[in-house]
C-alpha cells in the first residue's frame, strides 16, 4: 500500500498531465475462470496495521468483468483518493484501532493557491493534495475541496453550477484548478491499458511476465547515481560508493547508495534534497575531492553505533545518523570517536541524543526539513552573521556535539514533541519485539557493556509464566486477576523487561523473579535491596502473586527514570 504522501503526489502528477503508466487487465468471461480463482475488491477503508488488505469478492456466477493484473497499487491509490478513507497512526500515540490513534482522513485539494514545495526527495509539486481529518478540514474549510465531490458533478452543467453555488468562480485559481481536476477525472483518457483476452490464467500471467521482463524501473536515486558517476573524474564513483555500502553491510547494517549520496549532500551541499541540480559537476567535485574522509567518517559512525549496541533491527532511522556523520567528518574525529578515552563523555552524549531522537520519532516525517534545521546547530547560530551554508562547517569554539542546541532548534521549528506523561506512558507499553524497545531499555540500563554485546533483553517475571490460564491458576492466581496477568501490556512490555548482562541473563533462565533475585544477589555478594534498586526492580513485591503491585510500582520507577533521561 502506498503511503499517504505518495497518493497526494500522484494526484498532483495527474493534474500536471504527467504520464500515468500503462495497465494490464484480464478479461474474465469464462465461467471456469470466474469460479476457480479468488478475486479481491479495491480497498475502500485503509487503516494502518488494522485494515490493510483488499477484501475478497465472490465472482461465482457473476457477470463478466475485468481483473487487474498490473497497476493495482496505482488504481488503489486513485480509488482511495476519490472514494475511500485513509487512516494512519499519529506520532507518539500507542497503537490502538481507534479514532484517537488513527483518525480517519479523506483526500482534499487546496483551492486557495499553489502548493509549497515541501516534499523532501523530489521537487516540482504545483497542486497541494492532503489527507485531512474532519477537524483539520474545519480549521479552514474555504481552503479545501473534498476530492471525492468531483464525482458528483460529471456533467459540465452540474460542475459550473457547483462553482457558482460555492463561490469558486470568484477565484481564478480555484475555478481553473477545479476545472483541471474535473477534466482529469471525467474527460481525459489518462488510463492506458492492454486487455488480455486469454481465458487461461497461466497464459494471462505469461503476458504479465513478458510485459515486466524489461527489468526494474530506474528510481530517482539511480539516475542521480548515474549523474555522480559521470561527473567524477579521478575515482571510480560506482566502485567507491558500492564498496562502502558493502563494508557497512558486512557489519550488519543494510544501507543503500541513497544514504551515501544523502551524506555527501548533508556534508557539502546547501540543498540536501535529491535533485539533479544538486549533483552538478561542480558539486560532485566536492564529494570526490573529500571522498576518502567522507567514507571514513560514515564507516566510523556505523562502528560507533555498533559499539552502542545497535543492530539493523533496532536502528529505526538511519537518517538520524547524518548529524553524527556531519560532526565526525568536519571535526575530523573518524579515527578517534569510537576508541579515544578523552572522547568518552562525548560518546555518551551522542549515544543518549541518538536514542532520544529515535524515540521521539524526529526523523519519521519531513526528514530533509528536520535535517536542514539541525545542521544550523553546527554551522550557524542565532548570533552568527553567516546566512549561507558553507565554511566554516563547524562554528569556532564548538567543542562538543551540540545536543542542546539541536533541541532548541527543533523546538523553534515546532517539531520537537513534548516529553509529557502520555509520551512516557506510551514508551512503557512498548513490547518485547518492537524495534524501539532497545533504545528504551538502553536508556534505563546505560552502564552495560554494549560495545562487546554483553547484554540481553529479558523478561523479569518469565514470559513462560503468562502463556496459559492453567499455569497461572496453578500458581494461585484468582480468576478475577487472570485478564491482568494475561495482558501483554503488562507482562510483555517495558514494564516487565530489562537489559541484563550476559551472566545475569544466563543465571535467570525461566526462574521465578523472587528466586532469581535472591540467588543472583548472593552470587554477586550484594544485598538484595541494593541489587533490586540498581535494576529498577521493586523490592518486597517480587512474588508472582504480587504482580499487579509490581507493575504499578515499576511504572512509577521507570516513568521517573525515562523522564530524566529524555529531558
Amino acid at each position: 500500500m502506498w503511503e499517504a504522501w505518495q497518493i497526494e503526489w500522484l494526484f498532483d502528477s495527474l493534474m500536471q498531465g504527467y504520464p500515468f503508466g500503462s495497465f494490464l487487465f484480464w478479461e474474465i468471461r469464462d465461467k471456469k475462470a470466474k469460479n476457480d480463482y479468488k478475486y479481491y475488491e479495491f480497498i475502500r477503508i485503509f487503516r494502518q496495521r488494522y485494515i490493510t488488505h483488499n477484501p475478497g469478492f465472490s465472482t461465482k456466477n457473476h457477470t463478466d468483468f475485468e481483473a487487474v493484473l498490473d497497476g493495482q497499487q496505482r488504481l488503489t491509490a486513485i480509488y482511495l483518493g476519490l472514494l475511500g478513507t485513509y487512516a494512519y497512526k499519529l506520532p507518539r500515540v500507542r497503537w490502538d484501532d481507534s479514532e484517537y490513534a488513527l483518525p480517519t482522513r479523506t483526500l482534499h485539494f487546496n483551492i486557495k493557491g499553489p502548493a509549497e514545495d515541501v516534499v523532501e526527495e523530489e521537487s516540482g509539486r504545483v497542486f497541494e493534495f492532503s489527507f485531512l481529518t474532519d477537524a483539520e478540514y474545519q480549521k479552514d474549510p474555504d481552503k479545501w475541496f473534498l476530492v471525492g465531490d468531483i464525482l458528483k458533478v460529471a456533467e459540465i452543467f452540474d460542475f459550473n453550477k457547483m462553482l457558482k453555488e460555492r463561490g469558486y468562480q470568484d477565484s481564478e485559481f480555484a475555478s481553473k484548478s477545479l476545472s483541471t481536476l474535473h477534466s482529469v477525472v471525467h474527460m481525459k483518457p489518462i488510463i492506458n491499458y492492454y486487455l488480455v483476452k486469454e481465458a487461461d490464467m497461466e497464459r494471462a500471467l505469461n503476458v504479465f511476465v513478458r510485459v515486466n521482463a524489461g527489468g526494474e524501473k530506474l528510481s530517482l536515486s539511480d539516475m542521480l547515481m548515474s549523474t555522480a558517476i559521470a561527473n567524477w573524474t579521478k575515482k571510480d564513483a560506482k566502485r567507491e560508493i558500492f564498496g562502502l555500502v558493502d563494508k557497512i553491510q558486512s557489519k550488519g547494517f543494510y544501507i543503500s547508495k541513497d544514504l551515501v549520496l544523502k551524506s555527501c549532500l548533508y556534508l557539502y551541499s546547501s540543498d540536501i534534497r535529491y535533485k539533479v541540480t544538486n549533483f552538478s559537476a561542480a558539486q560532485v567535485k566536492l564529494f570526490e575531492d573529500n571522498w576518502d574522509a567522507i567514507a571514513e567518517s560514515i564507516l566510523a559512525v556505523f562502528n560507533l553505533i555498533r559499539d552502542f549496541g545497535f543492530e539493523e533491527s533496532s536502528l529505526t532511522s538511519k537518517n538520524a545518523l547524518l548529524p553524527i556523520i556531519y560532526w565526525v567528518h568536519h571535526k575530523q574525529l573518524a579515527k578517534d570517536i569510537a576508541t579515544k578515552t578523552q572522547l568518552g563523555t562525548e560518546r555518551q552524549q551522542i549515544r543518549v541524543w541518538l536514542h532520544s531522537m529515535l524515540l521521539k520519532g524526529i526523523f519519521g516525517g519531513s526528514a530533509d526539513t528536520v535535517l536542514s534545521a539541525i545542521r544550523k546547530a553546527f554551522s550557524t547560530a542565532s548570533t552568527s552573521k553567516i546566512e549561507k551554508f558553507g565554511k566554516p562547517f563547524i562554528l569556532p569554539g564548538l567543542a562538543k556535539f551540540p545536543a542542546q542546541s539541536i533541541e532548541t532548534i527543533l523546538k523553534s521549528q515546532g517539531i520537537d514533541p513534548d516529553i509529557n506523561d502520555d509520551f512516557i506512558d506510551s514508551l512503557l507499553y512498548t513490547k518485547y519485539e518492537e524495534k524501539r524497545a532497545f533504545s528504551i531499555l538502553s536508556l534505563l540500563a546505560p552502564n552495560l557493556d554494549y560495545r562487546n554485546g554483553d547484554f540481553h533483553k529479558d523478561h523479569l517475571h518469565p514470559a513462560s509464566t503468562f502463556k496459559s490460564k492453567r499455569n497461572l491458576k496453578n500458581l494461585g492466581i484468582s480468576d478475577e486477576d487472570l485478564d491482568f496477568y494475561l495482558d501483554q501490556d503488562n507482562w510483555n512490555s517495558i514494564l516487565n523487561l530489562r537489559h541484563l548482562d550476559a551472566n545475569e541473563n544466563k543465571s535467570k533462565q525461566d526462574k521465578p523473579l523472587a528466586d532469581w533475585v535472591k540467588g543472583e544477589a548472593k552470587r554477586q555478594k550484594a544485598a538484595v535491596n541494593k541489587f533490586c534498586i540498581e535494576r529498577d526492580i521493586p523490592t518486597n513485591i517480587l512474588d508472582i502473586s504480587k504482580f499487579k503491585e509490581f507493575i504499578a510500582e515499576r511504572r512509577k520507577l521507570l516513568s521517573k527514570r525515562l523522564a530524566k533521561a529524555l529531558a
